[in-house]
């Protein structure tokens, strides 16, 4: 069970600042494939670290990236994994994406708010194995007599920065202030209803899911 939660989640440790990053990302990519590959025979911790020759505490430090593989072990783990070096190297290369976008330089995009005073500015999204994430930083600056409602695939989160405002989601509405959150189903028909303190500024971060990438 530790294991399929460590899988699933990922791991973290505290990282020395005079190590360079590169480093690390080969100690995540060992982690992540002799985990795979330990899993993939349906051994246990203990079983496998007997069989390499090493402590059940040291090949736990390995699985989550908490230490560095000297290559004699590097050589035992592959032959105890019955595949070459290389394979528990696979990834350690890959260029992971990250979208940085500096303040005020949000792209502008066009929303069926727009013509009521409403800005919205795109701050990046992963595509590919990420599936798709699109960030937004909103603006609502007017008040009106009419608000959109929107509906996609997909999951949105709502943070609220500054300003008042009550969201509507299906059958509910929510009155948002700075610092609180809403996280709801973008099947349900959703949108402000009232502007109660403008100007108003919210984060909305959607993934949408792979059928939509």
């Amino acid at each position: 069970m530790a294991d399929e939660l460590l899988r699933n989640k990922g791991f973290a440790r505290n990282r020395d600042p005079e190590e360079p990053a590169e480093a690390y990302a080969l100690e995540e990519a060992i982690a992540r494939n002799v985990r795979e590959l330990r899993l993939q025979t349906g051994v246990s911790v203990a079983e496998m670290a007997a069989r390499v020759g090493i402590s059940k505490a040291m090949l736990s430090k390995i699985e989550n990236a908490q230490t560095s593989c000297s290559l004699g072990t590097l050589a035992r783990l592959a032959q105890g994994l019955d595949v070459p070096v290389t394979s528990l190297l696979r990834g350690a290369e890959a260029e992971r994406p990250a979208a940085f976008v500096q303040a005020g330089r949000g792209t502008p995009i066009v929303r069926n708010g727009t013509q009521v005073g409403h800005e919205y500015q795109l701050l990046g999204g992963l595509r590919g194995e990420h599936k798709r994430l699109e960030c937004l930083h909103v603006t609502l600056s007017e008040k009106s007599e009419t608000y959109p409602l929107f509906q996609h695939p997909g999951t949105e989160f709502i943070y609220m920065l500054e300003g008042v405002m009550d969201y509507s989601h299906s059958r509910s509405v929510y009155r948002l202030t700075p610092g609180d959150s809403l996280q709801l189903d973008g099947e349900g028909a959703h949108g402000p209803t009232d502007l109660v303190e403008t100007p108003i500024r919210f984060l909305s971060v959607i993934a949408f899911p792979d059928s939509t990438v």
